[in-house]
């Protein structure tokens, strides 16, 4: 082992004044930190000219579904969000149908949005359960909200088995939701 030339300094013996010092110094940057923090996200009113703090997405279970299901429960199978109409809200798009035990009972896909108060609400239905549709796939991008809908060719078709499969997107144009096809994807069992 070699030694060194030059005497040891004192910096390299850690003494408990140095850790006192260094504990501090760190605390102090930590509370700092804490106190400047930057302010939270705003988003401006279309028009209005006042700015408020976005409000998150609307919350499926904190608004009635316009499904009749009697004694059964409504069950929200899929849930998406983000801005439909490009107005800075977040809004959500639901599948939901009535509990079943058994087969595919048909679903209904709802657009939420936020009342002016701020309370969740349903401003759309893109799917009603009396068109007797299931949804597979179902996402939002850019505004606009595809699924993959699945349903029968005909009465004969057991529930359970849904023999169609169309790709749909709806989009808002001029006020309302416009639905297109992309294509069917085929028949087959889904």
């Amino acid at each position: 082992m070699q030694t060194s030339a030059v005497p040891e300094l004192a910096h390299t013996h850690a003494r408990p004044v140095h850790w006192l010092a260094t504990a501090t110094a760190m605390a102090a940057v930590v509370a700092g930190a804490g106190l400047f923090q930057p302010d939270p996200a705003k988003a401006s009113q279309s028009g209005a000219g006042i700015t408020t703090a976005a409000a998150p997405a609307p919350d499926a279970g904190a608004v009635e579904l316009p499904l009749e299901c009697g004694a059964v429960p409504v069950q929200v199978v899929r849930k998406v969000s983000g801005d439909l109409d490009g107005d800075g809200s977040t809004e959500t798009v639901v599948v939901a149908r009535c509990e079943a035990g058994m087969g595919t009972p048909p679903s209904g896909v709802y657009v939420l949005a936020r009342s002016t108060a701020g309370a969740p609400r349903v401003v759309a239905a893109l799917v009603e359960p009396a068109q007797k549709l299931s949804v597979g796939d179902l996402a939002v991008r850019d505004g606009v909200v595809t699924a993959t809908l699945l349903g029968y060719s005909s009465p004969d078709v057991p529930r359970c088995c849904p023999d169609r499969r169309d790709a749909v997107k709806w989009q808002w144009r001029g006020g309302k939701f416009v639905q297109t096809d992309q294509g069917a994807a085929g028949a087959g069992s889904a």
